[in-house]
């Protein structure tokens, strides 16, 4: 995995996160690292909002305790839990409905509160998948 933001400062500004957001954070980031090995992870401006890109933007972890706009729907945002948004959400199978478009075109979200609502390898699967569709747009460019 290569990191244009050093992993030292995603690591710090994760740390800084409230300890129930750090945990699953942490397991989120574990099983991206593991599955898009060749994607870059970089921090969005400075938050421990970590994203990993390779031909465009794959996905991103976004915890609900960082926002741009502090205080809009702060409350509704934290009881939603830690969110695994997919850049190409819309692209993705979703067979089984755990991809949430919630009015969006493009990328869907899926949320978790705590550690037993993570599914490694429904995660897994999801992450693969977000890697092939990935790899098509890298054809795309060398044509």
């Amino acid at each position: 995995m290569s990191t244009s933001t050093n992993t030292a400062d995603v690591d710090q500004l994760i740390a800084a996160l409230p300890r129930d957001e750090q945990v699953l954070v942490k397991r989120l980031r574990a099983l991206v690292h593991e599955c898009l090995p060749k994607a870059e992870e970089k921090a969005y401006e400075g938050q421990a909002m970590p994203f990993y890109t390779r031909n465009r933007m794959i996905c991103f972890i976004w915890p609900p305790s960082m926002t741009w706009e502090p205080n809009v729907n702060d409350e509704k945002r934290k009881a939603k839990g830690v969110a695994l948004g997919f850049s190409q959400g819309n692209l993705m199978s979703n067979e089984d409905g755990v991809l949430l478009a919630e009015g969006r075109k493009q990328v869907y979200m899926m949320y978790f509160k705590k550690l037993s609502d993570i599914d490694d390898n429904q995660i897994r699967a999801l992450l693969f998948e977000a890697a092939m569709i990935d790899e098509q747009f890298a054809k795309k460019k060398k044509r």
